[in-house]
């Protein structure tokens, strides 16, 4: 298992990240009210029902080392923004994914989403020794393309009718990524 540690936490002046805990399921039904949020997903954690199969399925994810999911607290209003994860997880070739990143409306463009992936990012390469965090998002989500663009991901190619979407269309999916060399270079 990559990270064993239930109880890690990044933070930094903006942002908090820690492991998701069930008493986070009645935020999360709060802020990810707006439809907006789902347009581009592959899932939704709309509904109730959906909010708890995403909990349960974080915590066996997090059991059989497959993801580690955060939840992300913005510091400014000491509430939580949303969630984001690491997954698709090769130890072997030290690479990572991080995604399933759902931020809620009224925290878009306060800088939440930029903290939240540096730190992610910083502990990718700092601790885990990763030579490649990978990204990933439908080619029609123009905002987060130009986020990741920003962050300093590579923009590596689309991928063709690559994913269902929860609402039945299938989406091109653009891949991004970072290197170790290039995160020395972007993290100075």
């Amino acid at each position: 298992m990559l990270i064993s540690d239930k109880n890690l936490i990044l933070e930094n002046d903006r942002v908090k990240l820690r492991f998701f805990q069930p008493e986070d399921i009645i935020e999360f039904k709060k802020i990810f009210t707006d439809d907006e949020i789902w347009k581009y997903t592959v899932s939704k954690l709309q509904t109730d029902d959906e909010i708890e199969d995403y909990y349960k399925q974080a915590v066996e994810d997090y059991k059989t080392g497959d993801k580690y999911a955060f939840v992300i607290i913005d510091k400014a209003s000491n509430k939580i923004a949303g969630t984001s994860s690491y997954g698709n997880i090769s130890e072997q070739d030290k690479r990572l994914e991080i995604g399933w990143s759902y931020i809620g409306k009224k925290f878009w463009g306060t800088g939440v989403n930029s903290n939240f992936k540096f730190l992610m990012l910083q502990y990718a390469f700092g601790t885990l020794k990763m030579k490649r965090v990978e990204f990933k998002t439908d080619f029609l989500n123009s905002r987060a393309r130009k986020a990741l663009l920003k962050i300093g991901c590579t923009e590596e190619g689309t991928l063709r009718s690559h994913t269902l979407m929860h609402d039945g269309r299938r989406r091109d999916t653009v891949f991004y990524s970072i290197t170790d060399s290039e995160w020395e270079k972007l993290s100075q």
